[in-house]
Order: C-alpha cells, then sequence, then structure tokens
C-alpha cells in the first residue's frame, strides 16, 4: 500500500503541477500587463497635463533618460520567424524550450527527495536545472523572471505534495 501511495505522490506533485505552474505564471502575467497599462496610462495624464494643448508629441514611458517608446501597434498578428529546421516553428519569446519536461522531472525529484527524506537532493536539482538554463537567463531579465516563477511554483507545489504524503505515510 505504500508503493501505491508513493507512486500516486508522485504523479500529483508531476503532473498537477503543470497547470498550477502554468496558472500562477498566467497570474504573474496578468499583474505584470495591469501595470504597464497602468503606467502607460499615468504617463498619458501627466503628459496631458504638461501639454493642455494635447500635440501629438511621444510619451516617454520608461526606459534610459531621452529614450521614446512609441505606443505598439494595435491587432498586428504574430507572424512565426523562420528557423534552421524549415518546418517547426520559432519559440515564443520569453518562453524557454523543454520547460514542460524539465518541469516534471523536476517535481518527480522534489518529490522522490522528500519521500527518500534526503531534502539535500533537492539544492542538486535546482542546481542542475540554474546551470543548464544559465545561458538562456543572461541573456534576457523576463525570460529570468519567469523562470524563478516557475521554479518557486514548480519547487513548492512538489515540496507540498510530498511533506503532505510523507506525513500521511508515518
Amino acid at each position: 500500500m505504500e508503493v501505491l501511495w508513493v507512486l500516486l505522490t508522485l504523479l500529483v506533485a508531476a503532473g498537477v503541477g503543470w497547470p498550477v505552474t502554468v496558472g500562477v505564471l498566467k497570474l504573474a502575467r496578468s499583474v505584470d500587463e495591469h501595470e504597464k497599462v497602468s503606467g502607460r496610462e499615468e504617463a498619458v495624464e501627466r503628459h496631458k497635463t504638461a501639454d493642455p494643448q494635447g500635440s501629438a508629441a511621444p510619451v516617454v514611458v520608461e526606459g534610459p533618460p531621452g529614450m521614446v517608446i512609441p505606443d505598439p501597434p494595435e491587432n498586428v498578428p504574430a507572424i512565426p520567424a523562420p528557423t534552421a529546421q524549415g518546418d517547426l516553428p520559432a519559440p515564443r519569446p520569453g518562453v524557454l524550450r523543454g520547460g514542460l519536461v524539465i518541469g516534471i522531472l523536476e517535481r518527480l525529484g522534489v518529490a522522490g527527495a522528500i519521500l527518500a527524506s534526503e531534502p539535500v537532493a533537492i539544492a542538486y536539482v535546482v542546481a542542475i536545472k540554474g546551470l543548464g538554463r544559465y545561458a538562456e537567463l543572461k541573456e534576457t531579465p523576463a525570460v529570468a523572471e519567469r523562470f524563478i516563477i516557475g521554479t518557486l511554483t514548480s519547487l513548492l507545489w512538489a515540496a507540498g505534495v510530498a511533506a503532505f504524503a510523507a506525513a500521511y505515510l508515518l
């Protein structure tokens, strides 16, 4: 019976952790988008107040001093970039390739480490994941932020499920 509980725990930690992580990432993205929209609206209001005639001068929203960021065009369809493989689409910006499989393996490793009473193994899982993604994370801060949010969500989910099961199995 214990083996069944361990297998069920690993299945829930790995499988159900995926939609949980995706949900948290969507929540984080919606919060970011809300903050961007709010910040842009405040900048437009400040611009209108400073220029009551409402001239068509561009609004500086963020970036280094003097850098002008134009309003993005609306309803422009995304065109997939050509790839070396030809028929495979390029990965979306801000999404790391292989994240689903890596996340499942990460949650299996964390849950297995807790169930085996070897919590130090969690450090190995995190180190392998971080070192494997280091080059990609160094290049793009937005991707690094998603990586951190996804990793923490995934680790917390797996640890919570495994800790609950370990307490039950004792």
